[in-house]
């Protein structure tokens, strides 16, 4: 998002967990459809996260606490090994976040408030460059362009898609 985006927008904090899942056939991305009734960015695809609340004593607090209250996935199975950039959303977030490595096996339930669906993408489908489609379309005015990264009907793009390209990017430089 460019600064101009944000000037007179007051963000709010959260942080989204960033599931890196160890599976023996190679590594995969936990990610949500969020459910079509949601006031903010509903249907769309994201990781576990939201909001930070005054409880919460970290960004990896909120990140590990909205990952078990959307999908119930227990913090036993994760490892935090490190923080990617604050993504600032045009939508009015400061969002941190939280990379981590989850290790089978594990349940989950997605909380049919929040969560329409929890499905894995392939870590190198999600790191891969040719994967990383060129969009745009009109917002406020202008031209807004984004990337997408369209997996087995699922359209990946926003802030989700936006993170996912920073981690990529970091890992080839």
């Amino acid at each position: 998002m460019q600064e101009e985006d944000i000037d007179d927008i007051e963000l709010t904090p959260a942080s989204v967990l960033f599931p890196i899942v160890l599976r023996e056939g190679g590594a995969s991305v936990l990610l949500t459809q969020r459910t079509e009734h949601l006031k903010d960015h509903p249907g769309q695809i994201s990781f576990p996260g939201g909001r930070y609340e005054p409880d919460d004593t970290s960004p990896a607090h909120t990140a590990l606490r909205e990952a078990e209250e959307e999908i119930g996935l227990s913090s036993a199975h994760v490892e935090i090994v490190g923080y990617l950039p604050e993504y600032l959303t045009i939508t009015g977030y400061r969002v941190t976040p939280v990379v981590a490595i989850v290790t089978p096996p594990f349940d989950l339930q997605p909380d049919p408030y929040e969560v329409a669906q929890i499905f894995e993408v392939p870590f190198s489908f999600l790191m891969n460059a040719a994967n990383h489609q060129r969009h745009s379309l009109p917002y406020r005015g202008k031209i807004r362009h984004y990337v997408a990264m369209p997996y087995q009907g699922y359209f990946i793009w926003g802030a989700t898609a936006g993170i996912i390209l920073t981690l990529s990017k970091a890992l080839s430089a």
